[in-house]
């Protein structure tokens, strides 16, 4: 079996090292390339041959995501395998979206990062357990949103900003005791527990 042919892409030198020395203890997997940015991987893949180019989601320049979209229109037949320490649950929907195989965290232990190379070297798709639930919450919280009524759509939008219940009264022309109602319900529907954590959903949710 042909060992497979990686081009790591990060901005950060150190970083950089210290991957080609734990890909090092990798079987079957060969080092083949670096870049500091996605365009100087897209000069060096040519050459290199990569079958898996591992890159940074946030780097100067050219970053993760225009590096995943260049690659599906230049090497689609080339998986990208994002490795950053950014818990970002946008970022993955757009990276994933833009055609990337898998999304790992920095701290992902040597031997997953061994099998997630393999994985989608042969087609499959990689995502962190930890941002898997980010995705399954960002979801969900979409879901809800689309059972909302208009009043409370407006009542979320004003409660993500940090707006009291007195406050959104005074602003959408309602009783104080009504906005506590469509807070309630809003709790309810989005399934979260607490006034901070649906202000921090919705806010997500409604792109504020």
């Amino acid at each position: 079996m042909n060992e497979i042919r990686v081009v790591i892409v990060d901005d950060h030198e150190f970083l950089r090292r210290g991957l080609k020395l734990v890909f090092e203890t990798f079987v079957g997997v060969e080092l083949v390339g670096e870049a500091g940015d996605g365009r100087e991987a897209l000069a060096v893949i040519p050459a290199a041959e990569p079958d898996v180019v591992v890159t940074d989601a946030r780097m100067p320049g050219m970053d993760g995501l225009a590096l995943v979209r260049a690659m599906a229109d230049a090497h689609p037949e080339i998986p990208v395998l994002v490795l950053t320490t950014f818990e970002d649950a946008e970022l993955v929907g757009a990276l994933i979206d833009a055609g990337a195989s898998g999304y790992l965290l920095k701290d992902v232990g040597a031997e997953r990062l061994e099998e997630s190379i393999h994985a989608v070297a042969e087609g499959g798709l990689v995502l962190d357990p930890r941002i898997a639930m980010h995705l399954r919450r960002r979801d969900e919280a979409d879901d809800a949103l689309a059972v909302l009524t208009a009043t409370e759509r407006k009542v979320g939008a004003l409660v993500a900003q940090g707006a009291t219940n007195t406050e959104i009264a005074d602003a959408l022309h309602l009783a104080e005791g009504t906005v506590k109602n469509h807070v309630s319900a809003l709790l309810r529907k989005i399934g979260v527990r607490d006034r901070t954590n649906l202000a921090l959903t919705l806010a997500k949710a409604l792109g504020h």
